[in-house]
């Protein structure tokens, strides 16, 4: 049996292999920082064995109660992904699988490479609305892409879209496909109004870095990006710096950055109602949007979030409360799960890309919807 994770976005770190019943393993912390949660490895030569994993240093990971209720992601093809019951006992990480194939593949959550990245620029570039740019480089010498999607921003809303700040939260550029692939569907009467009444910039990969590498949250230099905002610098946080630079020179009137929680088995949105100055029609049109989505999608719901910030209190080095603040923009952060949706579960799959595609492209309806009132 051999286990690798020296590929784009994997991350393991093999402890013993010798018992094929209870193979043990630590996950990798991200370069020059503490976290670590994100998992992704092969596992080669077990076919038709009942193989067994202890993931052992769990109880140390950035968010341990991530765990709770969690169900390990796996996959013969890199396709399709399904999920495996999963035990943790406060510390270990355990799962046992039949294995039926040669190889098979598992992860904290179905991986969006750095490959499929590439995929999606060059895909969506082919729209004749779209424009691609390089806003700059990253540490590890990437490219940092933005595509551009309009007519033109001269009387149209401008519209700023970004998604995996946090590299390991892989939903959110499964997110960004479906969303792109909507608002890219020409025979679509959403995507043709909107494209009418908004210019489009969008970030599908904030953190090329962290994803190559196999990271849960930060970049080549350790910097969690979404506590960058409001002093970023192209030494420690140059991704940060340039899409604020850029935003800088567009404005923005919406604003949507797509994260992933360990926790919470939920889809919410997350305002910035504690920001200094707040003008009470931006936050009653966040919560207009906020409460059509919910009765857009069953997968989005409005109970349950993270506790809303007093006013004046908000964090002004986090992007959302960054964006809304420094340019009087509705801006919200959306959270989906690495569990599964508990108000929708399906047991075989837990939250899956294709429920992500499905969120992307139905937070779109939602926009149309609001879209006259930025």
């Amino acid at each position: 049996m051999l286990i690798t994770s020296a590929f784009d976005s994997g991350n393991i770190q093999v402890l013993d292999i010798s018992n094929s019943s209870d193979i043990r393993l630590n996950i990798r912390k991200d370069t020059d920082s503490d976290f670590y949660q994100w998992f992704y490895f092969r596992l080669s030569g077990a076919r038709n064995e009942d193989v067994g994993f202890s993931i052992e240093n769990a109880g140390g990971a950035a968010y341990p109660e991530g765990w709770e209720n969690y169900s390990v992601c796996a996959s013969y093809d890199r396709t399709e992904w399904f999920r495996i019951p999963t035990q943790y006992d406060g510390q270990t990480l355990k799962w046992h699988c039949d294995v039926d194939e040669d190889h098979i593949y598992f992860a904290y959550f179905a991986p969006y490479t750095m490959e499929q990245h590439a995929d999606l620029i060059a895909d969506s570039a082919q729209h004749p609305l779209v424009t691609t740019h390089v806003l700059g480089q990253t540490l590890d010498e990437q490219a940092l892409d933005m595509l551009e999607i309009g007519y033109g921003p001269e009387d149209r809303k401008i519209v700023w879209l970004m998604a995996r700040q946090h590299p390991g939260e892989t939903m959110a550029e499964w997110w960004m496909e479906g969303m792109l692939e909507r608002l890219l569907d020409e025979s679509d009467p959403v995507s043709r109004r909107l494209l009418e009444k908004v210019h489009f910039y969008i970030v599908p990969n904030m953190n090329p870095d962290g994803s190559k590498r196999g990271h849960l949250r930060t970049n080549a230099a350790g910097a969690n990006l979404n506590r960058e905002w409001l002093e970023p610098s192209l030494e420690r946080s140059p991704e940060v710096y340039l899409v604020r630079e850029k935003m800088a020179e567009t404005g923005v009137d919406f604003c949507m950055d797509v994260h992933g929680d360990e926790a919470l088995p939920y889809n919410f949105l997350a305002g910035f109602e504690g920001i200094p100055d707040i003008q009470e029609e931006k936050i009653a049109l966040f919560r207009k949007y906020r409460g059509l989505l919910a009765t857009i999608s069953p997968d989005f719901q409005e109970k349950h979030g993270y506790p809303i910030s007093a006013p004046g209190t908000a964090n002004l080095t986090v992007g959302t409360n960054y964006h809304a603040h420094a340019f009087n923009c509705v801006a919200m952060t959306l959270e989906m799960p690495f569990k599964d949706n508990d108000d929708l579960p399906d047991v075989d799959h837990g939250w899956s890309p294709d429920r992500c595609v499905h969120l992307g492209r139905q937070c779109l309806d939602a926009l149309y919807q609001i879209v006259d009132e930025l």
